[in-house]
């Protein structure tokens, strides 16, 4: 391989950019290495950022975490992935994200009706569904379906299969598959069972849904935990490397087409600036694996078929220097923010604060060519002693890597395609560090500038945060002031007569997570609630490196349909790589990016 020695003296990794910002305390906790994305939307869903009193039209392709809340309105669907889990949204369907971290997840369903598939859920983990009225835990992955009414007072779940648990007005129930249960009440629950009946509609479409995904080709070099492989299927071709093994490459781009150049920035705590793609693709290959110029043309390199590999925000370097800002001058008057793509060779170290144990498993879940002893020793380079030592990026040296924006375009999320500015070869050498403040958020920076407002009649009538939720596991106070929805403890027996308003009741039923911690967190302040939190965190021990555990799928639940109805498996060509040039890595040109066929 030819190594290329970097020509910019003030490159820097993405980390020693970012530390500055805040959240980069040691007294942290890691982020969670998982993430939900609205992956498909037919008819009209909304979402509402967490800390934000607007709904906008969903973005499909921006990830989401704790305190966002989705709504599929009328004659509207959706559907959710949380690593190889789909939660399918029906008509009139509000759902928010209470919890999403390593070992739980905790979804408040506010009403309306959803399919839950679990195809794998790992011991020690908690999946919990929350209603008005009761607290729904799954304890074997399968297939569920549960709805509530609007007025809160019933919810009905049906197991096809797997098993669960219902909590709720201090009693429990065990749910086993095949049958249908309703639950009415909120202070006492009646239970009414039955055989479940044969699928409606919308669950034939779940089925056709997991038949998808069942029967991707791309499941074959992508693990199932990474959401959006099955998008690769049809907007693409693998081919096989000498050198990296299986290559996705994208088809229908443009002539001079780079990664990472057609989307927006967004600020999603806690991880900070966050990558989201225009492309019908654009999730899976800009959060996980790594991107490689080969033969002429940009190809996707996805990492070891690994259970769980860690997401990431992005996973580009940035132009610039150090100080605190990575906003950087090219000259005549212009400042702006730059990156490239990380090739397969490069070690990736976040902006945020993060552990060593973290970036190793964020690193070796994601690219083949990476080892341990690397990542170890470029963390403890430029986190631990803050070295300026220049990384030798794949891609430093090559201007038809780099995109660039005004500084201005980048905090305002405007879509990177229509404002990018062009570079030369000079230009980024020549690049200086600005003098100011770090690049923090502005209002702006939480939702794409092209985002539109939902209609009146696209949104929930009662917002989520007023209405009572039944919760057996107390979620967290949401980043950037997510909402705090009036939560009763499913352990707990509700008193007959419970308290007017909100926090009384939730305060009559002992629950600590609403207590009123993040009302100071004000849009652009994204430090506020985490700094009410700060006591609360403990970085996590050093501890020797696990490998991850390999992927089959014989792991997950991926079977024939349970409406009877035969696979339609999707065949993927694997053919030979492209013809190399001198060497497997080649400097970007202005060339088209349509592999050869």
């Amino acid at each position: 391989m030819k190594k290329l020695f970097s020509l910019l003296p003030l490159l820097l990794f993405a980390a020693a950019l970012f530390l500055s910002l805040p959240n980069s305390s040691a007294a942290q906790d890691d982020p969670p290495g998982r993430v939900a994305r609205l992956n498909y939307i037919q008819g009209s869903v909304s979402f509402q950022p967490a800390g934000e009193q607007e709904w906008v039209e969903a973005d499909r392709n921006r990830p989401l975490s704790t305190g966002d809340n989705l709504w599929a309105d009328k004659d509207s669907r959706g559907e959710v992935h949380i690593g190889s889990t789909a939660i399918r949204l029906s008509s009139e369907t509000g759902i928010s994200f209470l919890n999403i971290d390593d070992r739980t997840v905790q979804i408040q369903l506010a009403q309306g009706t959803i399919e839950v598939h679990v195809r794998r859920l790992e011991a020690g983990n908690a999946f919990e569904i929350d209603t008005p009225n009761l607290a729904f835990t799954l304890t074997r992955a399968g297939e569920f379906r549960i709805e509530t009414d609007p007025t809160g007072g019933q919810t009905i779940i049906i197991v096809r299969e797997g098993e669960g648990e219902v909590s709720g007005a201090g009693e429990s129930w065990d749910l086993v598959p095949g049958q249908k249960y309703e639950f009415d009440g909120t202070d006492e629950l009646g239970l009414n069972s039955q055989p479940a009946a044969a699928m409606d509609e919308f669950e034939d479409w779940c089925q056709e849904r997991d038949q998808r995904e069942n029967g991707s080709g791309s499941a074959r070099y992508v693990s199932r935990d990474i959401d959006g492989y099955y998008d690769l299927d049809d907007n693409g071709q693998w081919r096989n490397d000498p050198e990296y093994g299986a290559i996705w490459y994208p088809a229908g781009v443009a002539a001079g087409w780079v990664p990472y150049h057609f989307g927006h920035w967004v600020w999603i705590a806690p991880w900070g600036w966050t990558w989201v793609g225009d492309e019908p693709w654009g999730y899976a290959p800009y959060h996980y694996g790594r991107w490689a110029f080969v033969g002429g043309y940009w190809g996707w390199v996805p990492g070891p078929l690994v259970v769980r590999p860690v997401y990431a925000p992005h996973l580009v370097a940035f132009v610039g220097g150090g100080g605190a800002s990575f906003a950087i001058g090219f000259g005549g008057g212009f400042t702006g923010v730059a990156w490239f793509p990380l090739g397969p060779r490069d070690v990736w170290v976040p902006g945020y604060y993060a552990s060593a144990r973290y970036v190793q498993n964020v690193n070796i879940t994601n690219t083949r060519v990476v080892n341990v002893a690397q990542v170890t020793n470029v963390y403890n380079t430029t986190v631990v002693n803050r070295s300026a030592t220049v990384n030798n990026y794949t891609y430093a040296n090559q201007p038809g890597a780099v995109t660039a924006v005004r500084r201005e375009d980048f905090l305002n999320a405007r879509p990177v395609g229509q404002v990018a500015v062009k570079v030369s070869a000079a230009q980024i050498q020549s690049a200086r560090p600005v003098e100011g403040a770090a690049l923090a958020p502005s209002r702006n920076s939480y939702v794409a500038s092209t985002a539109k407002p939902a209609a009146p009649s696209a949104r929930p009538k009662v917002p989520f945060n007023d209405r009572k939720v039944v919760a057996k596991i107390n979620p967290p106070i949401p980043p950037s002031g997510g909402h705090e929805p009036a939560i009763v403890n499913a352990e707990k027996p509700a008193p007959a007569k419970p308290p007017a308003g909100a926090n009384a009741e939730a305060a009559a039923h002992g629950n600590a997570a609403v207590a009123n911690q993040g009302n100071e967190a004000q849009p652009g302040h994204p430090n506020s609630a985490n700094e009410n939190q700060a006591e609360q965190r403990q970085q996590h021990p050093a501890v020797k490196f696990t490998p991850p555990t390999k992927a089959k799928d014989e792991m997950y639940d991926v079977h024939p349909p349970l409406n009877n109805k035969p696979a339609q498996p999707q065949k993927t060509e694997e053919k030979k790589a492209p013809p190399a040039k001198s060497s497997s890595e080649h400097a970007p040109s202005s060339g088209a990016s349509k592999p050869p066929r």
